[in-house]
């Protein structure tokens, strides 16, 4: 078994290696997080199905769901297995975490690792649901951030951009130098061209969502009451240009349209229902590749500070609505606010004043830099308290095999 002595490595935002028993103790700890319900789930648990469960808020929600929901079912992810040279994924490990988590609460909850775009993985999936639970399911959800996506009808491929519509965008952005010091920028984006739009829809829009309740209804696997929700992020208006009114913005708009459309049609079939999960503001692999948001959440933390709402319990709270233990909690447009705590006038009157104060020279009073410093490196396992990173540690962890 390879054992070695793991460091950060990085280039900015993005780590090299990822240390596994970080990885493991960060999964632990979201456990512990998480609220207990008021009495323990009762029976087998209801069937769900979480793709992209590794990280982020699927990660937040495969583990809300086994704690307050008690779910069993399949969680899907796309990793990277060790090497050689390479550890693996974060992803990879928290899901190995996951894993164990699972069996000692008594879930039986299968990890599939592959492209949850493709049609294969959804016949994995449907099979899996037909031959080990029941033939029934009872909830999904979706939450998947990719880069690229092919359509299995077309094999078209398509790639998302991070870019306004209309005009080009400058802003202001957190940036670490080589000695890990802070610097605050302004980078300016050009405006989305051509299909740009088009392409970052069809990756990150909710195309893949309706195909996966498409297969799963045409082999009769949707339940009575059956329920889904696609995670999605509005965000703040100083960063609204680059996100909730750029591309991306472009794609969480037809992923609102595509919930609309999959609740009248799962209420019409199986009496279910399906909605979008508006979370808050959280430091993840995704969003700091988006211009703003580092300097963003780094400010929202030094305003808030703990009472940041973090990500395992906004998906309980998620978790409890969908299941009937609190009451569904929707705006005007039928979206799960769980970012409320994030959008108070109060909240973003503070944050933006501080953006706008924000120099490399006053970043230091204004945002919490050691907590977003962090919040980065615990993505890759580094920075969890409670781990001894001077001890060799075991990088060649295996992909958890469900028992028969």
């Amino acid at each position: 078994m390879n054992e070695r002595v793991l460091t950060p490595r990085n280039r900015g935002f993005l780590f090299l290696d990822s240390h596994p028993a970080g990885c493991r103790r960060l999964v632990e700890d979201m456990w512990q997080a998480c609220p207990a319900p008021a009495g323990a789930p009762e029976g087998d648990g209801p069937v769900a199905l979480v793709i992209g469960s590794s990280a982020g808020y699927g990660l937040a929600a495969t583990l809300a769901g086994l704690k307050r929901a008690g779910i069993r079912g399949i969680a899907v992810s796309f990793e990277k297995a060790p090497t050689h040279r390479r550890t693996a994924t974060a992803g990879w490990y928290r899901t190995a975490a996951t894993a164990d988590i699972a069996r000692a609460a008594g879930r039986d909850l299968v990890f599939l690792n592959g492209d949850a775009f493709s049609d294969a993985m959804k016949d994995q999936v449907a099979e899996l649901v037909e031959r080990r639970f029941g033939g029934r399911l009872d909830y999904l959800v979706y939450s998947v951030a990719a880069p690229r996506r092919t359509d299995p009808d077309t094999g078209a491929a398509y790639a998302s951009v991070l870019k306004p519509i209309g005009a080009a965008n400058r802003t202001k952005t957190l940036v670490f130098d080589d000695q890990g010091d802070p610097e605050v920028r302004e980078v300016e984006t050009g405006p989305a061209e051509g299909d740009d739009v088009r392409q970052t829809v069809a990756v990150m829009g909710g195309a893949d969502w309706e195909r996966w309740i498409d297969h799963l209804a045409g082999r009769g696997l949707l339940a009575e009451g059956f329920a889904t929700a696609a995670l999605s992020y509005i965000g703040s208006p100083l960063t609204a240009a680059i996100y909730r009114q750029g591309t991306i913005g472009a794609a969480k708009a037809h992923l609102e349209a595509t919930a609309r459309t999959l609740d009248e049609r799962l209420g019409k079939t199986v009496g279910g229902r399906a909605v979008t999960s508006v979370n808050g503001a959280a430091v993840t692999q995704s969003s700091t590749a988006i211009p703003g948001i580092a300097l963003y959440t780094g400010l929202l933390r030094g305003v808030l500070g703990e009472e940041v709402v973090p990500s395992i319990r906004q998906l309980a709270a998620l978790w409890d609505q969908l299941t009937g233990a609190a009451p569904l909690a929707q705006d005007d447009e039928g979206r799960v606010r769980l970012d409320t705590w994030e959008l108070t006038d109060e909240v973003q009157a503070a944050v933006a004043e501080r953006w706008e104060a924000a120099t490399t020279g006053t970043i230091a009073g204004l945002a919490d830099l050691d907590w977003f410093r962090d919040e980065v490196r615990r993505l890759y396992g580094f920075s969890v308290p409670g781990v001894d990173y001077t001890a060799p540690v075991a990088t060649e962890v295996p992909w958890p095999v469900a028992a028969p």
